[in-house]
C-alpha cells in the first residue's frame, strides 16, 4: 500500500495496513516517543521487511530541502590569520608547530631532532633531566671536596707556620739563655744535689727553703752573678752566710760556709770566689745551701731560677 501523501512531513509509522503481510512473524518495536531517530530506525525495519516479502513500499517524492553550507574559502582565509595555525595544502604532509608543544606532548626540539614518538620523546627528556641532576650532584660533590681539600691545606699551612714560629721562638730563647749563661755561673763544681726546694724534714720547720750542693769542705764558692755584698757573717742556723744583691734587687744567700772571702759593701763579678764550702750552722755534712729571694722577699726554687738563666744545676 502506498504511503499517504505528505506523511514524511511529520512521521510515518508502518502498520499492518500499510505493509503487506510477509512470511513468518515479524514484531514491530513499540514506539515510545516522537524522536526522529527512533522513527527513522523503524522506517528502515519496515523497508527491509517489504523487500524480504518481494515488494518495496514506494513513497511519494519529497520536495527538495534547501541546505545552507558555510563559505569554506572565507573560513580558511580567517583561519590563516590565527596564531600558530597553518593550513595543509595540496596533499602536503608538513606539520608546523607554532607553540613549544605539538602533538602527543612533542616539543619543537623533539621534532627538530627527528623524534616523532611521544613515549620516546618523554623518555629522552627524563634521561636528560636525570643527567642534568647527576651533573649537578657531581659538581656539588666536587665543590665540597675542593672546599675540604682547601681547608686541609689551610690547616696544614697553619700547623707548619706554628711549627716554624715555635722553632724561631726556641732559637731565640736558646740564644738568650746562651747570652745569659755567659753572665751567670753555677756556684760550685764537683757537687751533688742532696735536698731540693720545698722538701720536708726535721731540720726545716716550714720546709726546705733552698737548694743544697754537697761538696768537699773547702771547695770554692763563686758568685752566680755580679752584684753587691750586703751581708757577710754569722747567721745562726745558716752558719757563715754571704748575701749578694743583684742589680734587679734579687738576693742570693750562700750559707754554711767554712770561710768567707768578701765583706759587706764589696762589689763582686760573675764567677768571683766569695767563700768556701763548709758545715757551719744546722747541718749534717759539708755543703752549700743556696737561696734565691727576688726583691729580698720570700725564697723561690733556685733550680728553676738557674734554669731560667741558662744553667742546669
Amino acid at each position: 500500500m502506498p504511503p499517504v501523501p505528505g506523511a514524511f512531513e511529520e512521521e510515518w509509522n508502518p502498520t499492518e495496513e500499510s505493509v503487506r503481510s510477509v512470511r513468518g512473524r515479524h514484531k514491530l518495536a513499540k514506539q515510545r516517543g516522537g524522536s526522529m531517530a527512533r522513527s527513522s530506525a523503524v522506517l528502515g525495519v519496515g523497508m527491509i521487511a517489504a523487500v524480504g516479502a518481494g515488494g518495496i513500499a514506494t513513497a511519494q517524492e519529497k520536495p527538495a530541502t534547501s541546505i545552507s553550507m558555510p563559505d569554506v574559502a572565507a573560513a580558511a582565509d580567517k583561519a590563516k590569520d590565527l596564531p600558530g595555525v597553518k593550513l595543509l595544502s595540496g596533499g602536503s604532509d608538513e606539520v608546523v608547530a607554532g607553540q613549544p608543544l605539538t602533538q602527543g606532548a612533542l616539543t619543537k626540539g623533539d621534532t627538530d631532532a627527528g623524534r616523532t614518538d611521544a613515549g620516546e620523546a618523554l623518555r629522552s627528556r627524563i634521561l636528560q633531566q636525570a643527567q642534568t641532576q647527576q651533573s649537578a650532584a657531581e659538581d656539588s660533590a666536587r665543590a665540597k671536596a675542593a672546599d675540604k681539600a682547601a681547608e686541609a691545606a689551610r690547616a696544614k699551612a697553619a700547623k707548619a707556620q706554628d711549627k716554624a714560629e715555635a722553632a724561631q721562638r726556641k732559637k731565640a730563647e736558646d740564644a738568650r739563655l746562651a747570652k745569659l749563661a755567659k753572665s751567670f755561673k753555677l756556684p760550685v763544681s764537683g757537687y751533688q744535689l742532696t735536698s731540693g726546694f720545698g722538701e720536708s724534714g726535721s731540720l726545716w720547720s716550714n720546709g726546705h727553703t733552698g737548694l743544697d750542693f754537697a761538696a768537699s769542705s773547702g771547695t770554692p764558692i763563686r758568685a752566680v752573678h755580679s752584684g753587691t755584698v750586703t751581708s757577710a757573717g754569722w747567721a745562726g742556723s745558716y752558719g757563715y752566710r754571704t748575701i749578694v744583691k743583684m742589680d734587679d734587687g734579687t738576693e742570693l744567700w750562700f750559707c754554711h760556709q767554712s770561710s768567707m772571702d768578701v765583706s759587706s759593701g764589696q762589689k763582686v763579678r760573675t764567677g768571683e770566689v766569695i767563700g768556701r764550702v763548709g758545715s757551719t750552722g744546722n747541718v749534717t755534712g759539708a755543703h752549700l745551701h743556696l737561696e734565691v729571694r727576688p726583691g729580698g722577699g720570700s725564697p723561690i726554687d733556685p733550680a728553676a731560677w738557674l734554669r731560667g738563666k741558662g744553667l742546669t744545676p
